[in-house]
């Protein structure tokens, strides 16, 4: 006769406060895809650009947006709270319309206010109880508020995280760790099972005699410190090991498929997390390639665009921030392999190839 009852599983819910805690918080998985990419986005450098090529009057608020931050660490706080929420809110600060300051806004502190047509008018900031609102110029365009947010298909205003297409295989590799902790507090080996067989072979411990043998057990026997201890038996008992079952066995493999899911949500190569069992990609070079051509340089060109719309509607002049490839080390081989075609190109003239590279096409000396 087999019995079998299977209960429902419980999933973490999906709120921030829930999937920040449970995802980057107690996940070792979802923690490092999400450093990955704001790292590796915030380690391109962004250019603000008028329209001759020369440096934007505002470049100086990418460089250093605020006392507090860097570019770089605004960036990568930015990027973090995209991963994490799925939002992520960068606020002008300014002073008589002059634009001074950017800061990061934590998604969970903020509510978008809708108009007469559903679509934001503007934003609603509350913290420490208190509130105060943000607005968007619906006629020159002109935000006090970045709201970047990924694609949402069940949602117009608000954007979905790549934690929230993970949480149930978050919710694995997290059960995961934690029945193996409890397998190493129980002296790291699986239970077994004390059976009294007595002189006649049909005898039993007396009540007082098995509330004894279980508090010995549990003092003497229980917990990492006790692994190994020897169990002295006496007056028929014997112990019987029980091995780990195919279940469990199985437990340990789903645990590393949940882990190839997180790192998949997040669109990052599982050798780049250290995944045992992986060998995708032929090399770690690859699998970095992949990693920025697929995951970060989308991301990157989302940041640079939605900045220059958000920034220009700041400056009387055109603005135009672009990403210096060019400084990216990851990238160098395919630079080189994109200079040597360039190079080899003689139907092209100095211009040309500059433009075909990302550069400026015209500067001083060039040749016409």
């Amino acid at each position: 006769m087999a019995f079998s009852n299977l209960g429902q599983p419980i999933w973490t819910p999906r709120d921030y406060a829930a999937l920040a805690r449970e995802g980057y918080r107690q996940n070792p998985i979802a923690y490092r895809c999400v450093r990955l990419i704001a790292e590796a986005v915030a380690s391109v450098p962004l250019r603000a650009l008028d329209n001759d090529g020369q440096p934007h009057a505002l470049q100086t608020l990418i460089t250093k947006p605020n006392f507090e931050q860097t570019g770089v660490e605004l960036i990568e706080a930015f990027i973090g709270h995209l991963q994490i929420a799925g939002n992520a809110y960068l606020e002008m600060l300014s002073i008589d319309g002059e634009p001074r300051e950017l800061c990061v806004l934590r998604p969970d502190t903020m509510r978008i206010i809708g108009g007469p047509n559903g679509w934001p008018i503007g934003w609603e900031q509350t913290t420490q109880g208190k509130s105060r609102r943000l607005w968007r110029d619906s006629i020159s365009g002109k935000s006090d508020v970045l709201h970047l947010k990924l694609f949402n298909p069940c949602d117009d205003l608000y954007g979905q995280s790549p934690i929230e297409a993970a949480a149930c295989a978050i919710d694995i590799h997290n059960a995961g760790g934690a029945w193996n902790k409890a397998l190493i507090d129980n002296a790291a080996r699986p239970s077994g099972a004390l059976v009294y067989r007595g002189t006649q072979g049909n005898e039993r411990l007396s009540d007082e005699q098995f509330e004894r043998l279980k508090a010995e057990l549990t003092l003497a026997h229980t917990g990492a410190t006790n692994a190994g201890r020897p169990l002295l038996l006496e007056g028929g008992l014997e112990w019987s090991p029980m091995s780990l079952t195919p279940q469990e066995m199985d437990f340990v493999e789903a645990r590393r498929a949940a882990a190839r899911d997180i790192a998949l949500a997040f669109g990052v190569p599982p050798m780049l997390l250290g995944i045992p069992g992986d060998n995708t990609y032929s090399n770690y070079k690859e699998a970095n390639n992949a990693f920025w051509r697929q995951s970060v340089l989308p991301l990157v060109n989302k940041l640079a665009n939605s900045l220059t719309v958000f920034l220009g509607a700041w400056s009387d002049e055109a603005i135009n921030v672009t990403p210096d490839l060019e400084q990216v080390s990851a990238l160098v081989t395919e630079r080189e392999a994109l200079w040597a075609r360039l190079e080899a190109a003689n139907f092209l003239d100095v211009a040309e190839k500059r433009a075909l590279a990302g550069l400026v096409p015209n500067y001083a000396g060039a040749p016409q």
